[in-house]
């Protein structure tokens, strides 16, 4: 009978004992390593010692070949390798924090994409890529996004050449805006110009770049202002002071003369309005306009306000003689003839005196256009250091 016993580095094989035709056989242990084999039996037992030692050898190869080819898979290097390299400006300069993205061809989206962030020097390494053919792309802030090819050899560190950033192109998108377009511009920010909040001040420019008006835009802006219900509620108030004191006697009293008052008032703004505000400037091309000097003595502003009853800026730019302004003044006072009470007409030496005291009433209302109602009027501008010389 034979027993074993199974080791690390070998096995042991001890022969307790034999008994064949009454005689009793020893042996001494049988050994085995890796130093061969050492038998000390006699030769008439060394089949069966050799039978033994085929089945112990097959176990132990059975047990030793998955580890040897788990070890030949784990090779390091076999399969992948490293690529690195740096990131610069077109100047030389590391860039810093670029965002790399390496991606192989034919590759599926990965869920955690291959990526890298250059360090302080420009640095950047990928790890453990797979061998074969890559792209490489590279973005930075303020510089264009730029991508290269390479190809990576099994247990390889390829060194890149330095990946080169250049200035990001701006597009500056310009939106020129015509003279037409400007002046509809500043010509709403006029139309909200109303002294405390209330009465309209529209023909008053604060900027010193106005642009002139077409004649539609001075068109519109007279229209405006003849019609704004403030300026509607102020002329019928006028019509009632005036039928109290009876003026204008030949309108009568009663409801049918503060009719007639009324439309007399309304007329004579209406008719002064589109005279001097449209007609004639249209067909002298000049700006209707009281453009704001805000700027140096005051003697200085009260001079140049006084002046403007009788300069006007043109719709070239250039300063000279009021004539839309004057004309407008004689002008509507003449007409006011045709629906005035016969016994309240003006002779044509009144109607010249009237309409010069008109234009002087322009120039003291110039006056106080420059130095108070500005104060009065919310949310105008702030007046630019251009001088301003008739």
């Amino acid at each position: 009978m034979f027993t074993t016993q199974s080791r690390r580095n070998g096995y042991a094989l001890w022969v307790r004992s034999l008994e064949t035709d009454r005689r009793t056989v020893r042996c001494t242990p049988v050994l085995l390593g890796a130093g061969g084999v050492r038998l000390a039996c006699l030769p008439v037992y060394l089949p069966v010692v050799a039978a033994w030692l085929l089945l112990l050898c097959a176990g132990a190869v059975a047990q030793t070949a998955p580890e040897d080819r788990s070890a030949a898979q784990l090779q390091p290097g076999s399969e992948t390798g490293m690529v690195l390299g740096v990131v610069q400006d077109v100047g030389g300069s590391a860039v810093a924090g670029a965002q790399l993205t390496l991606s192989l061809p034919g590759e599926a989206l990965r869920a955690q994409p291959r990526t890298a962030v250059s360090d302080a020097g420009g640095v950047f390494r990928f790890e453990g890529v797979p061998a074969g053919r890559f792209t490489l792309s590279v973005s930075a802030q303020g510089l264009a996004p730029n991508s290269v090819e390479g190809e990576l050899k099994a247990g390889e560190h390829l060194q890149m050449s330095p990946l080169q950033l250049r200035v990001a192109t701006v597009n500056t998108e310009i939106n020129a805006i015509s003279q037409y377009q400007m002046a509809e511009i500043q010509i709403h920010r006029e139309e909200t110009q109303r002294l405390a909040g209330i009465l309209p001040n529209y023909y008053v420019v604060y900027e010193h770049d106005a642009q002139p008006l077409t004649s539609g835009q001075k068109f519109e802006l007279a229209r405006k202002t003849v019609l704004d219900p403030v300026n509607l509620g102020l002329t019928a108030a006028i019509a009632g002071v005036q039928q109290a004191y009876d003026g204008y006697s030949g309108y009568g009293q009663g409801a049918a003369g503060y009719g007639k008052r009324v439309g007399a008032a309304l007329a004579d703004f209406g008719v002064g309005t589109m005279l001097g505000g449209y007609v004639l400037p249209v067909a002298f091309h000049q700006d209707p306009r009281y453009f704001y000097k805000g700027t140096g003595t005051v003697l200085s502003r009260i001079g140049y306000a006084m002046s403007t009853a009788v300069i006007a800026k043109g719709d070239n730019g250039h300063w000279q003689p009021a004539y839309a302004s004057v004309l407008g003044d004689f002008g509507a006072g003449a007409i006011s003839n045709i629906y005035y009470p016969a016994s309240n007409r003006q002779g044509a030496s009144l109607t010249l005196e009237n309409g010069a005291l008109s234009v002087l009433f322009d120039g003291v209302g110039n006056v106080i256009q420059e130095l108070v109602l500005k104060h009065f009027t919310p949310g105008t501008p702030k007046v630019a250091k251009v001088a301003l010389n008739p």
